[in-house]
């Protein structure tokens, strides 16, 4: 059995921004989700130390996952990584110590990470630049110590084998070991890579499990997290282009992690997905945007956008067509349309330029539309509204009453010709 400690109580001040560094998102998540997800897949004693911002982090952590500890760091007494762990209480004999700013981690180097059976292990990976990693000091394949960057020499500086800040330990070996940590350093703070000297100089073995640098990549800025997201976001779609989904030029879409394909789907290029969206059996053509919304045997765009809260079901949404907290069944909508907060069955169509007036300045009111109407284009339905089954709506009309099934609702100003008007307004010679 292992237990897993997410360190996220830093300030994360690189990031220049009044938003904790772990809450800024990479496709779609919170970058503490990943290494959340991650623990929990091999672990259910999964434990996060807080400090900097930690009430909001505690509670999009709450609200998101379960079998979740929050813990908070004495930064007052114990500040610096060490400091961190100092505030786990870890239940089970092997503890794994994470970072909540690495979201390509995954689940299998967290496992072969704790399957690790000396008392203290770390992670590492090469690095041709490694500027802002500390350095591992090593004699031979014996790890020796690993210097942070601001208390390396100008020699310790060159080394390529870095830190990535992961680490797996005996439970013994720790409970032993953090009273005896120290700050004397530059910075007046408790170091965790100061568990590593710790054991070799009480002769245990130290083993660095070497990864990759993609997966153990730490987001500082936000050019790393725009770094991550490029990465996540090609693991991301490789995984479901594997899975079956089509998807024409992959690097041009954004897809969010929470969104979920079934069967096959195809993608055409420059779509962005966002939310909890759900696409079964659907195209989502050119430049379209899908938020949180469900796609049924569907086909969008290109350049239509769905809005959250929107479900469709063998329907067509053609260009320039926005469909908002929406549920159509069976329904065209070739082009230029705005259907909010409305309901539409099958057969219905819509014709261009249609709108449904759902807002009144104080509240929005629903529209609801039943089988095989056909609306004409330019037409205004001012919810709230119910049109029955079987109802043709002409061209340019203003819909504010519920008409029967079978009707023909006409709402036009009655035109006008003025004969010979055309050249005694321009001239007879124009």
């Amino acid at each position: 059995m292992v237990s897993v400690v997410i360190m996220a109580a830093g300030a994360g001040t690189r990031m220049k921004s009044d938003r904790p560094k772990v809450l800024h998102t990479v496709s779609g998540r919170p970058m503490i989700d990943y290494a959340v997800m991650a623990a929990q897949a091999i672990s259910e004693d999964v434990q996060v130390v807080l400090y900097h911002e930690a009430d909001r982090i505690e509670a999009h952590l709450m609200d998101t996952f379960k079998n979740l500890t929050c813990l908070r760091q004495d930064h007052a007494r114990f500040p610096g990584t060490g400091g961190a762990i100092m505030a786990a209480k870890p239940r089970h004999d092997r503890v794994v110590v994470l970072n909540g700013d690495m979201p390509l981690i995954d689940s299998d180097f967290v496992r072969k990470l704790s399957e690790v059976k000396s008392a203290a292990s770390l992670s590492t990976f090469c690095h041709p630049e490694p500027q802002g990693y500390g350095r591992v000091i090593t004699d031979g394949d014996r790890v020796e110590a690993i210097v942070e960057q601001k208390d390396a020499s100008a020699d310790q500086l060159l080394i390529q084998t870095v830190n990535a800040g992961v680490y797996s330990f005996d439970r013994r070996f720790l409970e032993s070991a953090l009273p005896r940590l120290n700050n004397h350093n530059a910075q007046k703070e408790y170091y965790i890579t100061d568990l590593i000297a710790l054991a070799t100089e009480a002769g245990e073995a130290v083993t660095a499990v070497m990864g990759d640098a993609l997966t153990l990549m730490g987001v500082n800025s936000k050019a790393e997290l725009a770094q991550a997201e490029t990465h996540h976001q090609a693991r991301l779609k490789e995984l479901w282009m594997k899975a079956g989904v089509i998807m024409r030029l992959p690097e041009t879409s954004w897809i969010d992690s929470r969104t979920v394909f079934e069967e096959e789907c195809e993608i055409e290029p420059g779509v962005v997905i966002k939310g909890h969206s759900r696409i079964v059996r659907s195209t989502i053509k050119a430049h379209s945007v899908v938020e949180s919304a469900e796609l049924i045997d569907s086909q969008i765009g290109p350049m239509a956008r769905i809005r959250p809260e929107s479900a469709l079901k063998d329907s067509q949404i053609g260009n320039f067509v926005e469909i908002k907290k929406s549920t159509l069944t069976g329904v065209k909508a070739g082009h230029l349309s705005y259907l909010g907060d409305a309901t539409i069955d099958e057969g219905t169509n819509v014709g261009a330029g249609t709108i449904t007036c759902n807002y009144d300045g104080k509240a929005k009111h629903r529209t609801t539309i039943g089988k095989g109407v056909f609306i004409g284009s330019d037409t205004q339905i001012v919810a709230p509204v119910t049109i029955p089954d079987r109802v043709l709506i002409a061209a340019g009309s203003t819909v504010t009453k519920d008409p029967k099934s079978g009707d023909l609702v006409l709402s036009r100003t009655p035109q006008k010709s003025i004969a010979g008007f055309f050249d005694r307004f321009f001239g007879s010679k124009s």
